[in-house]
């Protein structure tokens, strides 16, 4: 028997299942069938699998008029199911081609109206995940890799068909479940996903969640397919394909059935599950979630627990306080923080009491726990609820305003700086750094307020500082400070940046309100301005902060002579200096405005020229260097010493000269002028204005040079603004001769203008080399004296030695001595004095 299996030629098979269905012949290829399903029991080979696939195919035709063919295929079906055998290791690769084609065409046999060959294909792919080593082994073949159907199946687009094919089970309960588990293996595979969705998996999975089916396996075999889908593919293409009014209403409704009727563990977990991909359609703005009522289902499930008012979407709905409960709330604040970036849910927002719900969470923790959550749970959805809220409140500023928020909000803070013992839990991604303290609730409280106050809503802003919002905001930025001075770390850093932008807005443009910041806000404001350097770079938000101490500066004190004053008396203007001696490319623009603001202030530009850097740098000096390293940015054209090349545009940027002339309308401004607030020429020339361009100390010649530009900036800016108008004119119009010579006239003035800055920029150059040459001339002098002066000491050296060791030399030494003393005396006699010998006898020596 065992040879007369392995004799069989499937060529013979095919022939025969190929010819007319005569009784007898049906029989003969029963038996036939029989013998290939018994001689392929262990394992289709690989090389044998195309005749196999089309003997299948056969099979499967037949079906239709004889149902005996079920059987035999069925059997066939489930030898896809085992390991292929190779003979040889290239075996997989020879016949890859072959393997893909023929698991593919067990996608195509779902065609076959029989519910047992349906089920049949899907029990083998599903094998495909569970492969089992083979009972027994053909002689001289071995199995295939474990992963090699797997492989063959994404190679021939299994996944795809069996999509396709769920429009075929539509109506069969069963078949679907069969396919769905198939199509969940299938769709671990990113290649499977990706086939999947062309075929338009997820819409097709959608419109079949509402299904009836007593077991739950439909409900939850779609979700798992869809999660998959999500992390294998685009979310966005998958979003898309459910975005149909049809997908959102048969979402809602299994969402719905499993939030009312769902009691088991396993159902709060796939309704959490459906909630999650509802929560992504809610960020396409083009899901109908707002049409399908959808949206406001879930505004309202957010917040029935908190406002107490009867609803008949969520009639008869009582939370658990599970874990599961847990996160369906924490879900449901999340669907409302998306919903509140769609203009279109306002309305919603407002009508349903999500504000006094939000609200309801900003008091202090008293209670070790609220209702039946625990104390970290609790703190959890309360840090949850006042982050939405800061994306809710400014949307709603008249129910803001309605529920009192800044109140609740202030006394909120209030608690969290004071003394209550609170033990933070820190345990959500919200309470970061909230472990033992109310950090995290400080936080999340301050960016309410500043949504809020962002929006410069004079209601708001005047309804907090009647409050006293401004004192109260120096006491936590105190308080922050000094947090900060223990340890330091983005969240506190963020805390007083916060406070900082609050302050500016609110006192922004109101002098009462910068008086109240005066003396304590400079004093608090001083230790950021003086923050170290090195702290700037050090990633965890000093940047920031110091931009928001230097935005504070210019909106809580300039403007307000006390505060500027008492700032000047803290030697603030230096602190600025020493700021802009760092030449950071992005504080430069900030502090040089804030310097300009400042020097109205008649005091401030003696504490801008008293200023002293490193290496005695003067302000005037370092201003001037900011200029010239603005001009290398810019591409301003210079020759090696710093002179005016371009004598018709001395100041004109690279990219300036490289923009074509456009014509614009009288209320649009030209190119020339957006140029000033791109740079920062504009505020250097300005500062220099205040200190004057006389006798500034601390100047080379090259800054010399450069100062001379510099001071006559504003006449090249209007040359340019004149040449862009000839331009213009030009491009339009023809003028008369009349205008044309003024053109010419005012075009030539701006040209002699820079003719005659590089003049007095030469001279001044050609005066710094006099006075270099003349210095070199005393330093030549003083050399030549120092030299002369060393030949005498070495000459008179050189006499002291001759005299010590040549005795006839000393001797003449002595003589010329002698008549020297002789010839120095006076010639007269002193009468009636005594005469004193001044040589010393016996002595042997001229020195």
């Amino acid at each position: 028997q065992d040879t007369q299996l392995r004799s069989v030629d499937l060529d013979h098979v095919i022939k025969l299942l190929e010819d007319s269905d005569s009784k007898d012949l049906e029989k003969e290829q029963l038996k036939t069938l029989k013998k290939v399903i018994k001689r392929f029991e262990n394992g289709l080979p690989l090389k044998d699998l195309a005749q196999v696939s089309e003997i299948l195919n056969l099979c499967a035709e037949k079906i239709n008029e004889q149902e005996a063919f079920t059987e035999p295929l069925c059997e066939l079906i489930k030898l896809f199911g085992l390991p292929f055998q190779k003979k040889k290791f290239s075996d997989e690769v020879s016949y890859s081609m072959a393997a893909s084609k023929s698991i593919a065409q067990l996608g195509y046999l779902m065609r076959v109206p029989s519910s047992q060959v349906r089920i049949q294909i899907c029990k083998c792919v599903v094998s495909f995940y569970r492969s089992e080593p083979p009972r027994k082994l053909l002689p001289g073949y071995q199995p295939t890799s474990a992963n090699y159907k797997i492989q063959m199946a994404e190679l021939g687009g299994l996944a795809e068909t069996l999509i396709l094919s769920l429009a075929l089970v539509e109506n069969q309960l069963t078949e679907k479940l069969w396919v769905l588990k198939a199509l969940q293996h299938l769709s671990s595979s990113g290649i499977n996903c990706r086939l999947m969705m062309k075929a338009q998996a997820a819409s097709r999975l959608c419109l079949y969640l509402n299904g009836v089916d007593p077991s739950g396996q439909l409900v939850f075999r779609s979700s798992e397919i869809l999660w998959n889908l999500l992390e294998n593919t685009s979310k966005e293409e998958v979003v898309n394909q459910l975005s149909s009014l049809e997908c959102v209403h048969a979402l809602k409704e299994v969402f719905v059935d499993l939030l009312m009727h769902g009691f088991r563990h396993y159902d709060r977990q796939l309704r959490n599950d459906l909630l999650v991909i509802a929560t992504l359609l809610a960020e396409n703005p083009a899901a109908p979630m707002i049409e399908s009522g959808f949206a406001k289902l879930l505004i309202v499930l957010a917040t029935f627990t908190e406002v107490k008012i009867p609803n008949p979407l969520v009639k008869g709905l009582k939370f658990t306080y599970s874990y599961e409960d847990f996160e369906l709330k924490k879900l449901l604040f999340n669907v409302i923080g998306v919903l509140s970036k769609d203009p279109g849910a306002v309305q919603l927002l407002s009508e349903n009491d999500v504000m006094p719900a939000l609200l309801y969470y900003v008091k202090t923790n008293q209670k070790p726990g609220f209702h039946n959550w625990s104390a970290a749970q609790y703190e959890e959805l309360q840090l949850h609820a006042i982050a939405i809220l800061a994306s809710v409140a400014p949307l709603l500023v008249d129910k803001y305003l309605s529920c009192q928020a800044n109140t609740l909000l202030l006394v909120f803070l209030e608690w969290c700086i004071g003394q209550d013992p609170f033990f933070g839990q820190g345990n959500s991604f919200h309470g970061t750094g909230g472990r033992g303290n109310k950090l995290a609730q400080m936080r999340y409280s301050l960016r309410v307020l500043r949504s809020v106050v962002s929006l410069y809503d004079d209601a708001v802003n005047l309804n907090l500082c009647d409050q006293g919002a401004i004192s109260q905001l120096l006491d936590i930025l105190k308080y922050a400070a000094n947090k900060s001075k223990e340890k330091e770390d983005a969240i506190l850093l963020e805390i007083e940046a916060d406070i900082l932008f609050l302050l500016s807005a609110l006192c922004e443009d109101d002098l009462h309100r910068k008086e109240l910041f005066s003396y304590e806000g400079v004093d608090i404001l001083i230790p950021f301005i003086q923050m170290d350097p090195k702290k700037l770079h050090s990633g965890l938000g000093h940047n920031y902060l110091l931009f928001s101490a230097l935005d504070c500066l210019w909106s809580c004190v300039i403007g307000c002579y006390i505060a500027e004053d008492y700032f000047l008396e803290k030697q603030g203007i230096f602190l600025l200096l020493d700021l802009l001696a760092l030449k950071q490319k992005n504080l430069c623009n900030i502090i040089l405005g804030v310097l300009v603001e400042f020097c109205d202030n008649p005091k401030t530009t003696s504490h801008i020229s008293t200023w002293r850097g490193e290496k005695d740098q003067t302000a005037a000096n370092l201003l001037i260097q900011l200029w010239r390293q603005e001009e290398l940015e810019l591409g301003v054209k210079r020759d090696r010493y710093g002179r005016i090349v371009d004598m018709k545009r001395p100041i004109a940027s690279s990219f300036q000269k490289q923009q074509e002339v456009i014509p614009v309308p009288a209320n649009c401004a030209s190119f020339a002028i957006m140029e000033i607030s791109e740079n920062i020429r504009a505020k250097l020339y300005a500062l220099l204005c205040k200190l004057g361009f006389e006798n500034l100390p601390g100047l080379s010649a090259k800054d010399l040079v450069t100062l001379a530009i510099i001071r006559r900036y504003i006449d090249f800016k209007v040359g340019e603004v004149w040449s862009e108008l000839c331009a213009e004119l030009k491009e339009e119009f023809r003028p008369v001769a009349s205008d044309e010579e003024a053109l010419k006239v005012i075009s030539e003035l701006s040209e002699d203008t820079g003719r005659m800055i590089a003049a007095l920029q030469t001279e001044v150059l050609e005066s710094q080399n006099r006075q270099e040459i003349q210095e070199e001339e005393k330093t030549y002098t003083k050399i030549q004296a120092t030299h002369k002066q060393r030949e005498m000491v070495n000459k008179s050296w050189e006499n002291f030695l001759t005299r010590t060791s040549n005795y006839e030399a000393l001797k003449k030494a002595k003589r010329l001595q002698e008549k020297s003393v002789e010839a120095s005396r006076s010639k007269s006699k002193t009468q009636n004095g005594a005469v004193h010998s001044t040589d010393i006898k016996g002595l042997g020596t001229t020195v």
